[in-house]
């Protein structure tokens, strides 16, 4: 493996906490975890049952454009401490698959690189896809609902 998975950005999560407000300008929505699926993008681990959560649109992306997707997420209603670990972390080994797709320097989708992924063949894939010199970074979804999950970089 030869790439770090990254949690959603940290100062927009904290900025979230502090403010309550989402990247539409929404009030974040207070929810209880019923202890499956419900990932958080911080900590990227199941939010257990019975805490609470926050559901929010948020976009994983620095600027505006076109393919800068805003969609629903999880985090801890709480601080936690942002996953900062080698390898796959929790919320990326409990599903059957993933969607997968790479993005360049600009933050758009490089097409053809959009695949749903296997567990077992999700750093294979990641993998192969950093071979390519024009890949910036790999963002993984849920390949049922095509929620952002992490991000991987070199």
């Amino acid at each position: 493996m030869r790439f770090l998975i990254e949690p959603f950005n940290q100062k927009r999560t904290t900025e979230l906490r502090n403010s309550g407000r989402d990247d539409n300008d929404q009030i974040a929505e207070k929810q209880i975890s019923d202890g499956g699926g419900n990932p958080c993008r911080s900590c990227l681990k199941h939010i257990p049952a019975g805490e609470m959560m926050l559901v929010v649109g948020m976009r994983p992306f620095e600027r505006l454009n076109p393919y800068a997707e805003c969609g629903p997420v999880f985090f801890c209603e709480k601080s936690c401490t942002p996953w900062g670990a080698q390898g796959i972390p929790p919320v990326l080994q409990s599903t059957g698959n993933y969607l997968v797709k790479a993005y360049s320097a600009d933050e758009r989708i490089i097409y053809g690189t959009g695949q749903i992924t296997p567990t077992d063949d999700l750093t294979g894939y990641i993998d192969q896809l950093f071979k390519r010199a024009d890949v910036a970074f790999v963002d993984i979804r849920s390949s049922r609902n095509n929620c952002f999950l992490a991000r991987a970089r070199r």
